[in-house]
């Protein structure tokens, strides 16, 4: 009995450590991956600023370089700009007609893997250049990234309007 009962005991001490072996491991693999989320949202967010400097400073091109090579920049009431050149042509024909002075405000970052997307509003001013008319500017935007070579791009943009047209 005696010869049952110490190799039991053994194997049940053994077992119990390896039990508190795997959670500590999942432990760290939770931490691990909690903290590259974090990172990978902080570099959207740092898109994100990048985006709004060039809506603010009417850089069409710098707004283009934000996109995927296959992006697509689909604006309320125009056509949708897809791949890099008709992009570079929304922004320049957007710039063209207004200048903004808005602020994103981010809702939402989700990272899944090498793809993202966010929720964002924004607010600020729109000046019309036909008319030199400044209006409020209030939008709600939906963001799907692409993580290429490292890099997060914008790989589809769409947003509307929060506020009807008066």
């Amino acid at each position: 009995m005696k010869r049952l009962v110490v190799p039991a005991l053994t194997l049940l001490i053994l077992m119990s450590c390896g039990q508190k072996q795997n959670q500590e491991s999942n432990q760290l693999s939770k931490q691990k991956t909690e903290i590259m989320q974090k990172e990978e949202k902080q570099k959207i967010e740092n898109l994100l600023s990048k985006y709004e400097k060039s809506l603010n400073t009417s850089d069409a091109n710098l707004a283009q370089s934000l996109y995927t090579k296959d992006g697509v920049f689909m604006p309320t009431e125009a056509p949708s700009g897809i791949g890099s050149e008709g992009i570079l042509k929304s922004y320049e024909f957007v710039f063209s007609q207004i200048q903004l002075n808005i602020e994103f405000f981010i809702e939402e970052i989700q990272v899944e893997g090498n793809m993202a997307f966010a929720v964002t509003s924004s607010r600020g001013t729109v000046k019309i250049h036909a008319n030199g008319v400044e209006v409020p500017e209030t939008n709600r935007e939906l963001f799907v990234f692409e993580k290429i070579g490292g890099a997060w791009k914008i790989a589809r943009y769409m947003f509307n309007k929060t506020e009807p047209k008066g």
